[in-house]
């Protein structure tokens, strides 16, 4: 692969230029004057105050912590620009340890100022009339107002964000030393090979059974290898939620989860009770596929594995043009924003060692761009992945293009995977529309089956696992043993007759990075929802055809500013019921009759 690097240095030329060092004595500057402020004009200002008054202070605190996010986040992306594609550069890791430090007193500014927001009561409605800032962000501060009762003192916060930083942020970052860094000997086409773990991840879909259980044999040699090291960070990230939420009187860790969500528990259990009942249909794809690998039950190994031998590997020119076409066919501002990624290198493709595995994408605000990391291997699952972390681009794009602010782009988790899940639709939908016979839409129904399985009954076991990892980490520390139980027993749980339970990997535990962030408790359902919401979006484009984009556009862009079930309900969808969840559960399950069909025929 030839330009498969991001680009960076349309952020700053240098981590050791005179403009970074500039934008972080800025950074500084503007901590500065947001802890005067708050220690002044704010610290004197309470409910008895006078409406213009107040709102003239909301105004200006808005403004400034605008400013000051809009920098972080902009420094913060071009920082882990180095560290997430090299684990080895030492200048990157000791400039991340120098800017957690200004994020701490960051952290500190933004929750003292939540917390004053929150004390302003019944006064805070007449302020937010008397200034127009303080209007363009009322949903923010009303929800700021409503979360600040979980906070703990002004003392107690500051201490519990100095702290992070030798604790659940400490911890994190271990783990994904430590990921990163593992490689494994392995002999693959004749040819002795040092592979880091994303690429033996990836033989996951290699053709040939053999590769496959040698790879995840490797796999699971590797993980428990460094297992002790591993269920300690694991251990010091849940024990540090666990404590913090109590402090803050959350009643579990999924309290604040669905808060950050920006769904209720009714929400998430009519969608839970949806899943659930989709397993049986789930488990048919699963026994159809066996048949097909001429097994009784799929090993943990055949999960990935392609069936047909119209398998297509793409070139990155050839992914590139794939997708570009076919975003295209939804909007033509898609397919600006998708070029533009690929042509200006925002995109780290390749897999290699010390670079991180899986993929994600960043926002860099402060020039209106994003960042994607993934790992690109050829296949069409690796595609879909890339135009999932382009649908984020997307959304990003939209956010930029409306004016938002910073506080008004704060996305919930759960519509966070909204753009990134329907532009994955997009393509595989393409896929199989140009399948040229029965062979090839069997492998590109493979791929998008897969796919939906993991987000389906896979992420239930990570739900369930991480329950009880939360449920036990509360009375003791759990050990690596223990760690995978939990993990195995999950699995079974979901995946049922599905899966040789003698064949499972009880060690997912190890290198998913969204269990290792103290701030981020379940990181789990969010995708769940985000491919069932996107799904049942993408069932209305196919009805309204162009006249959904602007809807649809408008709903990206104001992602930050309502709640999921408000945000669904201009679409028509109630999200508290379990009909939405089934009939998009329908549309999975009518792929899975055709490529059950499609298997009877052969």
């Amino acid at each position: 692969m030839t330009d498969v690097r991001w680009d960076l240095s349309t952020i700053y030329s240098k981590l050791d230029s005179p403009e970074f060092a500039a934008a972080f004595a800025a950074l500084q500057s503007h901590c500065d004057a947001m802890e005067l402020l708050i220690s002044t004009e704010l610290a004197l200002a309470n409910a008895t105050t006078p409406a213009p008054a107040l709102g003239r202070l909301l105004g200006a605190a808005i403004d400034r912590l605008n400013a000051l996010l809009e920098l972080a986040e902009t420094m913060r992306t071009y920082i882990i620009g180095f560290v997430a594609t090299d684990s080895h550069d030492a200048a990157a890791s000791r400039k991340l340890s120098e800017f957690e430090q200004v994020a701490v007193r960051i952290n500190q500014i933004h929750t003292r100022t939540k917390a004053w927001v929150g004390q302003l009561g019944a006064a805070l409605e007449p302020a937010i009339a008397q200034n127009a800032t303080a209007q363009a962000h009322a949903f923010v501060l009303r929800e700021t107002a409503a979360q600040a009762r979980h906070l703990m003192s002004a003392d107690e916060e500051a201490l519990a964000a100095e702290l992070t930083l030798s604790g659940g942020n400490a911890w994190g970052k271990l783990q994904g030393t430590i990921t990163s860094q593992v490689t494994v000997e392995f002999l693959l086409d004749g040819e002795g090979k040092t592979l880091p773990m994303p690429a033996l991840i990836n033989l996951q879909t290699h053709a040939d059974e053999a590769v496959r259980r040698r790879a995840y044999e490797a796999e699971i040699q590797a993980w428990g290898s460094v297992r002790e090291a591993l269920a300690a960070c694991l251990n010091g990230v849940k024990g540090e939620a666990v404590t913090i939420n109590r402090h803050r009187g959350r009643a579990d860790a999924l309290e604040s989860a669905l808060d950050q969500a920006r769904i209720d528990r009714p929400t998430l259990e009519a969608m839970l009770a949806a899943m659930t009942a989709s397993f049986p249909m789930f488990r048919r794809y699963f026994n159809a596929k066996a048949q097909r690998l001429g097994k009784t039950q799929l090993a943990w190994w055949d999960l990935w594995a392609p069936t047909s031998k119209n398998e297509h590997t793409f070139t990155y020119a050839e992914a590139r043009d794939f997708i570009l076409a076919n975003f295209g066919g939804f909007a033509p501002e898609l397919h600006d924003l998708a070029a533009r990624a690929f042509d200006e290198h925002w995109i780290d493709a390749e897999p290699r060692p010390g670079k991180r595995g899986g993929a994600f994408c960043l926002d860099v605000p402060g020039v209106k761009e994003s960042r994607i990391l993934c790992n690109f291997d050829g296949s069409l699952d690796q595609l879909s992945t890339i135009a999932h972390e382009l649908g984020h681009a997307f959304h990003n794009e939209c956010v930029f293009a409306a004016g938002k602010t910073k506080l008004q782009a704060i996305l919930p988790m759960t519509l966070a995977e909204t753009a990134s899940i329907l532009c994955e639709t997009i393509v595989m939908e393409a896929a199989q529309a140009q399948a040229s016979d029965a062979q090839q839409e069997l492998a590109i129904l493979e791929t998008s089956l897969i796919g939906a399985a993991q987000v389906i009954v896979d992420i239930s076991s990570r739900f369930l696992f991480e329950t009880e990892v939360f449920e036990r980490r509360a009375k003791a520390e759990l050990s690596a043993e223990e760690l995978c139980a939990i993990m195995a027993r999950s699995q079974q749980a979901t995946y049922g007759d599905g899966l040789d339970e003698r064949h499972l990997h009880p060690y997912m535990w190890t290198w998913k990075s969204h269990y290792y962030d103290p701030a981020l408790s379940f990181y789990n359902f969010p995708y769940a929802f985000g491919l069932l919401f996107a799904t049942g979006l993408y069932a209305i484009y196919q009805e309204r055809g162009d006249a959904f984009v602007p809807a649809y556009r408008a709903l990206l862009a104001n992602a930050g500013e309502a709640t999921a079930a408000d945000l669904a309900a201009r679409f028509g969808i109630d999200i508290r019921t379990r009909e939405f969840w089934d009939a998009s559960l329908a549309i999975i399950g009518r792929r899975i009759d055709r490529y059950c069909a499609i298997e009877s025929v052969q």
